[in-house]
């Protein structure tokens, strides 16, 4: 007889998920003539009729339920197309075995065995998000002596973790991981997705090592007042992203994991979800999953398919459900628009936001028409923030002519344009993990070097990527950070541990450099302005030059009064007596002022004693303009009042 069919509706989830008492099984693959489970271990297995899963002919779905099998049971499918037989890994497996990849089972998962300590945590608003982009394989790692243990070793994601205090103390509220979902080789960037379900198992720690990771996770619960794990509790690579997201959620950050979706691979194995169905003749037309068309190494997914779709938007969904994401990046959205993929965006999107209404929604789009992408459908894609590169080319464009010198053309008017084109829905970097990557025609360098290519810790570097920093977290939009970027780290990256000159330098920030110290502080403090003042969170924007190398900016939020004006140099010499019309009379606070931050506190600072006043003759079109100290390659910040606290 084949397997039983209890608890098989159309309601069964896909995959393994248990329930009374045992375990459903639910398998896509459309062209196959036999499918069997196999459990416990392929070694000397022999199909047995009563391992054989049943098929729905209208959907291709091959079904069963198997009772007595529970948490942490190995298994396995061994197909039968029409080119013959071969085992492959559940593509909706959750978990895969941590040895022997890829040729391994998957593992049936119990979802509810994590006990989460977030109930309290609130996705923040669009528009106050600071996010953080990392890579957990080279972020962080130490040993219970603080010695880094980065070196030709994988970081895990107990590691990662381990930093989300100093996160949460720098004020960002949000993390963007690179992907980890399980992918080919022990390192890689994690854009070769090849088990979409499972999480990379690098980043994880095997049981025999858990038990320092374990003490050091419940210290950090402990210091939130939340209740310990036991080591069962933290088992597994399940439990360990859980974990992650959880303690994360707990110091006020939000997770908004990097998924890919436009294709998977390459190195998609013969027993991946590549060809799942043995057609009698493999090629392009004849996969299950992908189209003809090929990307970055790997497959395209077959966006016209409601099997394919469904695939993915599941995928995501289970993001949200499992892992308590609080939203999504979406790798390469063009592509997938590219190849047909312009409806299933429309339907993940509406989807996503139907099930959770706070996720954060990011479209990597870069089309002719990219506002389409952040439209709600029907006219645009549904998405809501895209990847913007206008700032981000013009600060570095006029960052690169700055360091030229005094006697270079500088046209900071294009930061303004940058700024102008800047709605809420953009989200902007000065780099990332593509721009600044030591790998093939990236190696775009980092702002610290860009700022002086002959020094990055010069007087000149540091003063001018405080004033592009200070850019980036003043402008309109969604802003991110690199890792490093806060603290000046100069090097470019690497995703190889091998690759220990391209490791980021944690203890210069920490103290060993005084000037990545300093800096730190600088970022720090800026980033808790934005998060004080409401109108640096706000769409209005009035963008002015005032002077050669000198631009100026109004933020506000309309009908509360509570304007701030920016004001940027990227002079090598400080203006006195230097008149700039503001939008209202009266007295201004100096609340930032970037020239304090070197060799903080700077002795020979140039400022404006905390405030100025607005009751000079009218100037560049506002009826009224003070007299300002602006500091040579400086930002300054001045705001109608000091800001809120930071709830």
């Amino acid at each position: 007889m084949p397997a039983a069919q209890d608890h098989i509706n159309p309601a069964t989830p896909m995959g393994a998920d248990l329930i009374g008492g045992g375990v459903t099984i639910r398998f896509w693959a459309p062209a196959a003539e036999r499918v069997h489970v196999v459990f416990g271990g392929v070694d000397g297995y022999r199909p047995s009729p009563a391992d054989e899963l049943v098929k729905d002919p209208d959907t291709g779905h091959w079904t069963g339920f198997f009772p007595g099998i529970g948490p942490g049971e190995k298994y396995r499918f061994l197909v039968h197309g029409p080119g013959g037989a071969g085992f492959k890994r559940d593509p909706r497996a959750h978990e895969l075995e941590l040895y022997g990849y890829p040729d391994c089972d998957a593992l049936v998962v119990d979802h509810d065995a994590y006990p989460w300590h977030d109930a309290d945590f609130r996705t923040p608003d669009l528009a106050d998000l600071i996010v953080y982009q990392f890579h957990v394989g080279v972020f962080h790692a130490t040993d219970d002596d603080g010695n880094d243990r980065r070196a030709k070793r994988v970081a895990k994601l107990l590691d990662a973790v381990q930093r989300v205090p100093y996160l949460a103390e720098l004020g960002v509220n949000a993390v963007q991981p690179l992907p980890v979902v399980e992918f080919q080789g022990e390192w890689s960037l994690g854009y070769n997705g090849t088990d979409l379900f499972s999480p990379e198992m690098d980043y994880c720690v095997a049981p025999e090592d858990l038990p320092p990771y374990l003490a050091r996770v419940n210290a950090l619960l402990s210091a939130r007042g939340a209740a310990a794990l036991a080591e069962a509790e933290l088992a597994g690579q399940v439990n360990q992203l859980k974990a992650f997201v959880d303690i994360c959620h707990l110091y006020g950050i939000a997770v908004l994991f990097d998924v890919v979706y436009n294709h998977a691979g390459g190195g998609l194995d013969p027993q991946s979800i590549d060809y799942i169905d043995l057609p009698a003749e493999p090629g392009p037309h004849n996969n299950a999953y992908f189209s003809p068309d090929g990307w970055a190494g790997g497959r395209v997914f077959g966006f016209g398919r409601t099997e394919v779709r469904r695939y993915l938007i599941d995928n995501a969904l289970m993001f949200l459900d499992r892992y308590h994401a609080d939203g999504l990046r979406f790798d390469e959205v063009s592509v997938i628009d590219a190849k047909g993929g312009w409806f299933f965006c429309q339907e993940l999107t509406e989807e996503l936001r139907r099930r959770k209404p706070s996720v954060v929604q990011i479209a990597e789009y870069w089309g002719e028409r990219r506002w389409l992408a952040v439209q709600r459908p029907p006219e645009g894609m549904g998405f809501d923030i895209g990847y913007s590169d206008g700032l981000r080319d013009t600060v570095r464009l006029t960052l690169a002519e700055a360091a030229k010198g005094a006697g270079a053309a500088v046209h900071i008017g294009r930061i303004g344009d940058g700024l102008r084109r800047a709605p809420g829905t953009s989200y902007h970097c000065l780099e990332n993990h593509d721009l600044v990557l030591d790998m093939d025609d990236h190696r775009a360098p980092r702002i610290a070097r860009l700022a002086d290519p002959d020094n990055p810790r010069s007087w000149y570097a540091r003063s001018r990527a405080r004033a592009a920093t200070g850019v980036l977290l003043t402008a309109p939009g969604v802003p991110m950070l690199f890792m490093g970027e806060e603290f000046l780290e100069d090097k470019l990256w690497n995703d190889s541990p091998e690759r220990t000159d391209r490791l980021i330098w944690w203890d210069g920030a920490l103290g060993e450099d005084r000037h990545m110290a300093d800096f730190l502080r600088f970022t720090r403090d800026l980033i808790h302005l934005r998060r004080r003042h409401p109108a640096l969170r706000a769409d209005p924007v009035t963008v002015w030059q005032p002077a050669d190398r000198v631009l100026a900016w109004q933020r506000w939020v309309p009908g509360t009064g509570r304007d701030v004006v920016v004001v940027v140099s990227l002079s090598e010499s400080t203006f006195h007596d230097f008149r700039l019309g503001l939008p209202q009379p009266g007295r201004w606070h100096e609340v930032f002022n970037s020239d304090v931050y070197d060799n903080f506190p700077n002795p020979w600072v140039s400022g404006n004693g905390g405030e100025v006043e607005a009751s000079g003759p009218g100037l560049h079109g506002f009826a009224q303009s003070a007299a300002l100290t602006v500091p040579a390659n400086g930002i300054l910040v001045l705001a109608r009042d000091r800001g809120e606290p930071i709830g």
